[in-house]
């Protein structure tokens, strides 16, 4: 699997370990795969205000799903470098 090219910046220098890498994949495959594992959630039991469990726990998993999306976003952001800034004058091109 291969890193999506950011301009003016090489994968290797995204900064980002192993670890941070790793770490977002699994909160990924664990936002992904809690809603598609069926056999978790294929019972009408226990209902919660007479709604099966099948519904509110994949409406459970929206929120919780979004939360993990918005961790990972925040572990893998780059941030710019400091010659890229137009306001900072010391950062101008030479």
């Amino acid at each position: 699997m291969t890193e999506p090219a950011v301009p003016g910046q090489s994968p290797a220098a995204s900064g980002k370990s192993t670890a941070v890498r790793m770490t977002a994949a699994i909160l990924l495959v664990i936002a992904i795969g809690g809603s598609l594992w069926v056999p978790i959630y294929a019972r009408p039991t226990p209902k919660l205000g007479g709604v099966p469990f099948f519904y509110w726990f994949q409406l459970v998993w929206v929120p919780v799903a979004a939360v993990l999306c918005w961790i990972c976003y925040e572990l893998l952001k780059t941030r710019p470098a400091p010659d890229a800034d137009p306001g900072n004058p010391e950062g101008a091109a030479r």
